[in-house]
């Protein structure tokens, strides 16, 4: 009987390490959780809501070693984003991308405009009204995004503190992209 105990209990223990291991694969590599903090992301987000962030997609970081595994495609405008915080690195924030490095950003009357060209795609960024302040949003000011570093805005633009008050983010500090609101049940959607 003790010989039958052992082999359960050993059962149980691989199966429990097994899971452990690949929990922690899949969230470190392919998808994590977040919970949406504030209002900055109003009306997308709501205070509460729960997503997932598809990490792989703009290639997930190998712990300790400092590289990133290949990505799948490059961040692109409208893609709504989680990074480590420029200014609070043990902080994770969730804005929407702007621009990317290289391009000329502006916010004029409450649109914004990439190298001098009002953004008509995607419609997520041409249906909001941004608004101007901080150092590297107000009226009149062209800022050029920094090449490996993205220029990111919060949708409630009036109550978000985002790339307009403390500059660019990192392509280093990028942790993946928002695919999935799945709490509360009745706000789960794609997010694309």
């Amino acid at each position: 009987m003790r010989e039958q105990t052992k082999l359960v209990i050993k059962e149980w223990a691989e199966s429990i390490i097994i899971a452990v291991i690949l929990a922690l694969v899949i969230r470190t590599f392919v998808v994590q959780a977040f919970k949406i903090p504030s209002g900055s992301m109003i009306p997308t987000f709501q205070v509460g809501d729960r997503i997932f962030v598809n990490k792989f997609i703009y290639g997930a970081k190998i712990p300790l070693l400092n590289v990133n595994l290949p990505a799948v495609r490059q961040p692109k405008r409208g893609d709504i984003i989680v990074f480590i915080s420029p200014e609070t690195p043990k902080k994770d924030f969730v804005k929407r991308l702007i621009a990317v490095g290289g391009e000329k950003v502006q916010i004029r009357d409450r649109k914004i405009l990439i190298n001098g060209e009002v953004v008509e795609e995607p419609s997520s960024i041409r249906s909001i009204d941004y608004y101007n302040s901080g150092d590297y949003g107000q009226e009149g000011q062209v800022i050029e995004v920094p090449k490996d570093s993205y220029f990111v805005l919060g949708d409630n633009s009036a109550s978000s503190r985002d790339s307009r008050f403390w500059g660019f983010v990192p392509k280093k500090n990028l942790l993946g992209k928002v695919i999935l609101i799945y709490w509360p049940l009745h706000r789960m959607k794609i997010i694309h």
